[in-house]
């Protein structure tokens, strides 16, 4: 048995010098990385426990932003009232996630650090998986492939994000703060993500014994026409096959400016620049929603055995954006905004 060993931080420099040791992981809710440690998937030597760090808090920022902490639940930020009234998109994704017990642990920070829940990756049963051991192969490439990615895939990995918040955040233009041994830096929430290439075991472009430090989002023009729609198999507790992330600035009926994430479909939050190009200067007429539905899933390679994502991803598209267009008053509770779809069959190891 593998012995690992456990230190608490007391500040954030601690927390960095610690992460030095070999094998170190940063642990804050563990929700994600624990199931992984137990799996066999995650092999620390040490879980350094950022936990009970100051970086909680939730705070306006001086240009009326909004700066997130790190160690901020996923319930917190969901609930905070000027995520709620400002950031609904925020809020709408992340009431969209998991369960009521896992958003009372998982935090901010790793919630943007997740791996991905593809199951060739998570069962250590299948032998080929170029996350887990890189140059082994890909067996999910000519395997059951019904939940992978349509975009941005490459030949080693085609795998996708299973996050909910970073969809929003990256709709809402984020900056992710990050601290380690070089420093402080930010990195922009669409750039901290990478797709797969030929290094699909790197999932972020954050660097050795960097810790997330906080999101940071600028004012919302995004607080009044704003949407999160997610389509799963389950009404409850189920990663994406697609979600959309629509955030529209109006005059009248006419789109100003527009912001179109997809997610589920992509290795990373997928921004779909040419769907908002179509509805810039445009009112949202059925053949403008039709034509920015079609840009958005341009290029699109699936599988075998999700060719179907790329007509859902169309359709969530037209309805996030009308939904948009004509928000419910208050930001919607948890499943308010979720359709779930019957699978078509059985999913190898499949898990929540």
């Amino acid at each position: 048995m593998q012995s690992i060993f456990y230190d608490r931080a007391n500040d954030v420099d601690h927390a960095i010098e610690l992460a030095r040791q070999p094998g170190a992981k940063f642990i804050g809710g563990g929700t994600n990385l624990l199931d992984l440690y137990k799996s066999g998937i995650e092999k620390p030597l040490r879980l350094v426990d950022v936990s009970r760090l100051p970086l909680a808090a939730i705070e306006e920022t001086a240009d009326g932003g909004l700066r997130i902490g790190a160690m901020a639940t996923n319930t917190a930020a969901a609930n905070h009232p000027l995520v709620r009234r400002r950031y609904r998109l925020l809020s709408e994704a992340l009431l969209n996630g998991a369960s009521t017990q896992l958003r009372n642990m998982a935090t901010v920070g790793g919630n943007l650090l997740q791996r991905t829940r593809c199951h060739y990756f998570t069962d250590p049963a299948f032998e080929h998986c170029n996350k887990r051991d890189p140059g082994s192969g890909c067996d999910a490439i000519d395997g059951h492939n019904r939940i992978h990615a349509i975009l941005g895939a490459s030949p080693d990995c085609i795998a996708t994000h299973p996050s909910d918040m970073a969809v929003a955040l990256a709709a809402l233009d984020a900056v992710v703060h990050l601290r380690g041994p070089d420093g402080a830096r930010q990195v922009p929430l669409l750039d901290f993500h990478r797709l797969p290439e030929d290094r699909p075991q790197d999932d972020t472009v954050i660097r050795p014994g960097e810790l997330v430090t906080a999101v940071e989002l600028p004012p919302s023009r995004w607080g009044e026409h704003a949407h999160y729609l997610k389509v799963r198999d389950r009404a409850s507790y189920a990663f994406a096959l697609v979600s959309v992330a629509a955030a529209l600035e109006l005059d009248g009926d006419t789109v100003r400016d527009a912001r179109i994430v997809l997610g589920g479909v992509a290795h990373k939050p997928w921004r779909a620049y040419a769907a908002e190009d179509v509805l810039r200067g445009q009112a949202l007429h059925s053949d403008v929603l039709a034509r920015a539905a079609a840009a958005a899933v341009q290029g699109a390679r699936p599988c075998r055995d999700n060719a179907f994502k790329v007509e859902l991803a169309r359709r969530a598209v037209v309805r996030a954006i009308r939904n948009a267009a004509n928000p419910p008053q208050t930001a919607a509770p948890t499943g308010a905004n979720v359709i779930p779809i019957v699978p078509a069959a059985s999913n190898p190891g499949d898990q929540a």
